[in-house]
């Protein structure tokens, strides 16, 4: 079976849709859609009427490109009040071989967290650290090992479920089936990963339109994350406050001659704009940066405080993401807040070459970890879906004369 995973990211700014293909270790974008969020405040879904028809699109658009319909999906949901805990889990290896099975290691993760999540609560994630064979050996997986009993060791997260519901509401009237949640920091973390980040401490920072999101994580695992309640729309809204013009005239501004540092930035370079008094106002490239850059500087600055709140323990690495990390000269900006220790996320699958698409990227590649781990097989579509998507069932018309027909009938006809 092919392993098709669809994951949705609902952020302030959009939602963003992506459908993608696990082959062994590569990710294969097969369908991505974007639409403007509404009904949505920092990352919480406060109009469900509004937020209906938006996400209605996203899956339409996505669908078209597909030719086929998604009725399973991921989703990401906001991470504010979350709250971590150490578990451990214990169960009994039960089949005749005695031999560790999927099926075992879920059970010993569910006995981790049996009766321990509050009841005004959601779980979100339950993330295993270590395996115990039979009181002795530890390992980190223990699959197909021969054993009497199996021990964990987890790291689990749950958040309230006012957070949660209203999400599932909305996919439910759409008759979609939400076969996960997760936070999206855990995505950010996985569009990144590599074998060297999984052996060190470090944080995420993903600047969202209407939050900030930190998160720190020990050798791949999530320990701590905090949303901060500023975000890149902050910017545009410094921009259309001293220009006094409209929200998306400030985003053209901003989009079209503006810099995330005023280093490089020139006095020649300008935009003519007519401000909402009905004045022609020229705007040049080095004062509208300045703008920026301050902005992104203090929202850096609480980034990097909140990190020191977060964590104790040495950091080996921070990583940006988000979609304003983008903005040209962002690493100058980065740079004169965190030095050489910080970078931004690079994110290079084709179709989604853009950070602001790192959380359901990387949340996908997190449910391929959870479907290995547990030995299941998993995809959206089922064979005959599968199979259609392949367009075996569609026919190609291509005229006898042509030199495609000609072609075709030298190699079918003898």
């Amino acid at each position: 079976m092919r392993k098709i995973i669809a994951s949705l990211d609902i952020g302030t700014n959009s939602i963003k849709l992506i459908v993608a293909e696990i082959i062994k270790t590569k990710t294969n974008v097969l369908a991505v859609a974007e639409s403007e969020s509404k009904g949505i405040q920092n990352g919480l879904i406060v109009n469900k009427e509004a937020f209906f028809p938006t996400l209605k699109k996203c899956l339409k658009d996505c669908e078209e490109m597909l030719g086929l319909k998604i009725h399973k999906l991921l989703v990401t949901v906001p991470s504010y009040d979350t709250e971590f805990m150490m578990c451990e889990g214990i169960t009994t290896i039960t089949n005749e071989e005695k031999i560790v099975k999927g099926v075992d290691i879920v059970r010993a993760m569910q006995a981790s967290v049996y009766n321990r999540i509050p009841k005004n609560c959601e779980l979100v994630n339950i993330v295993p650290t270590s395996f115990r064979i039979d009181d002795a050996e530890i390992v980190k997986n223990p699959l197909n090992r021969n054993a009497n009993k199996l021990a964990v060791k987890t790291v689990v997260s749950f958040i309230p479920k006012k957070n949660v519901y209203p999400v599932l509401d909305c996919f439910e009237k759409l008759g979609v089936e939400v076969v996960d949640i997760s936070l999206a920091s855990i995505g950010d973390y996985y569009a990144v990963s590599n074998a060297k980040l999984n052996n060190l401490i470090g944080a995420i920072i993903n600047i969202g339109e209407g939050t900030t999101t930190v998160s720190i994580f020990n050798k791949g695992v999530l320990t701590n994350t905090k949303t901060l309640e500023i975000g890149g729309q902050k910017v545009e809204n410094d921009i259309s406050f001293i220009y006094k013009v409209t929200s998306m005239e400030a985003k053209k501004l901003k989009n079209e001659i503006g810099l995330a540092h005023k280093k490089l930035a020139s006095t020649s370079v300008t935009k003519l704009v007519t401000n909402e008094l009905g004045e022609q106002v020229s705007i040049n490239q080095y004062e509208i940066s300045e703008i920026i850059m301050s902005r992104l500087e203090e929202i850096l600055n609480l980034a990097k405080k909140e990190i020191n709140h977060l964590t104790k323990k040495e950091i080996h690495y921070i990583i940006v993401t988000g979609g304003i990390s983008e903005m040209p000269d962002f690493e100058l900006t980065l740079e004169s807040v965190f030095g050489h220790s910080a970078k931004i996320a690079n994110i290079h699958e084709i179709g989604v070459r853009n950070n602001k698409y790192s959380s359901s990227l990387g949340l996908i590649k997190y449910f391929d970890s959870k479907l290995k781990l547990r030995n299941k097989e998993f995809s959206i579509f089922d064979l005959e879906e599968q199979e259609e998507l392949d367009g075996k069932h569609k026919k190609i018309n291509i005229s006898e004369n042509s030199v495609l027909g000609k072609l075709f009938g030298y190699f079918f006809d003898n």
